[in-house]
């Protein structure tokens, strides 16, 4: 190497070390430190037993019930419609209140009928003096037949006379009734105990009256307390009763007031009870089901005609039975299944036959044995045939969720 005179210099030139055995070795050791001192990785991501909730199927006497859609309708309902024509006077009654029996609700101007009722009062005293006048006559001439001063025949006509007179003297007194009837019928009262629609006519217009449906409608009155509800029973659930019944296993609604519950729209359980009382004679052709009808008590009045309900019917005898919480089953494709825990911890899926609701737990007809353990809660968290930790719940105790 040329020096800044010119004259060659010589530069010592440092050894040059490779950093790649080092950084080897740094990885390797990290490596050892990180597997445990010599223990397999495998045993180390290991993850822990999922815990669950189990529990044992509850066993008691049960009895199944069969659900229906009906509808609520008043026992009586009736149009109140005047029997006398006339001009309405007034309104006694608020739209949609309750009315008793005898109640007054509509005034309809009664002058032109009690004029009426004083005529007939004038035409039965007519009457009943010519009839006093007959008598009297009558009286005079059986004297005379006896001293020959009149004929037997004048004594017949006198006898008819009289008769005549009491006849007239019965009309008048059906007219006066009839009057005084009319008189009765301006006032419009309520024929039973429910609660009233709203007021048709209003005062000052004239209505029809008459015995022959073609009066003016002037309200309706239905009754609430109790109430009917009905509802159509399918074929299949006819027969299944008919059988039942020839076996002695449940008796028959026509001839036993069955017991039933009723769940009204928004409620979760039945809040009602009441009695079959009717079954049709034939089943609907175009429906092929059979019109049921319970007869339900509405104390509070809750319940109006036209609402809907889901009417529980008691569909079987009493029997034993297993049952679970409803969130223990699962669905396998068209299949249900409950999971259980076998006495080794791991998971088994089962499949199951379920029965009805009954006071929220699941009815199990066939699949599950009273000393089985199932999954009532971390259901998600289970896989069939891997072990679980698993935690008992009371028997018959309310489950978490799914999760």
């Amino acid at each position: 190497m040329t020096g800044p005179d010119g004259s060659e210099q010589f530069v010592k030139t440092h050894d040059f070390v490779s950093p790649r055995p080092y950084a080897i070795f740094g990885l390797l050791a990290a490596a050892f430190v990180l597997t445990g001192c010599g223990q397999p990785a495998s045993q180390a991501s290991a993850p822990p037993p999922a815990p669950v909730t189990v529990a044992q199927p509850v066993k008691r006497t049960v009895t199944d019930w069969d659900e229906f859609t009906g509808r609520f309708e008043a026992m009586e309902e009736v149009q109140v419609r005047p029997r006398v024509g006339g001009f309405v006077n007034s309104v006694e009654f608020q739209d949609g209140a309750i009315v008793h029996q005898g109640d007054l609700l509509y005034v309809i101007d009664p002058r032109p009928f009690e004029a009426v009722a004083t005529q007939a009062e004038g035409q039965l005293s007519d009457a009943r003096a010519k009839v006093e006048l007959a008598k009297r006559e009558l009286d005079r001439g059986l004297s005379l037949v006896q001293t020959s001063a009149v004929s037997e025949q004048v004594v017949d006509q006198r006898r008819q006379a009289l008769q005549a007179a009491h006849a007239a003297e019965t009309q008048a007194e059906g007219a006066l009734k009839v009057a005084k009837l009319n008189i009765e019928f301006t006032h419009v009262t309520a024929p039973l105990t429910g609660r009233v629609s709203r007021h048709l006519v209003s005062p000052g217009n004239l209505v029809q009256g008459s015995d022959t449906g073609t009066s003016t409608l002037l309200t309706s009155i239905v009754t609430l307390d109790p109430i009917y509800i009905y509802f159509d029973m399918d074929e299949a659930t006819f027969i299944k009763y008919s059988k039942l019944w020839f076996e002695g296993r449940r008796p028959s609604s026509r001839d036993t007031a069955n017991p039933v519950q009723v769940t009204l729209a928004g409620e979760t359980k039945p809040s009602r009870e009441g009695s079959i009382n009717f079954l049709d004679n034939r089943l609907d052709v175009s429906t092929g089901t059979l019109r049921s009808r319970a007869v339900i008590k509405n104390t509070d009045l809750s319940i109006l005609p036209g609402q809907f309900g889901r009417v529980r019917l008691i569909g079987s005898a009493p029997y034993e039975a297993l049952l679970i919480p409803d969130v223990a089953v699962a669905t396998d494709q068209s299949r249900k299944i409950v999971f259980v825990v076998k006495p080794d911890d791991t998971v088994e899926a089962r499949p199951v036959t379920l029965g009805p609701l009954d006071d929220g737990l699941r009815v199990i007809r066939e699949g599950l044995k009273a000393e089985d353990r199932v999954i009532v809660n971390g259901i998600q968290r289970a896989r069939v045939g891997a072990k679980v930790a698993p935690q008992t719940a009371p028997a018959g105790g309310k489950p978490g969720d799914k999760s």
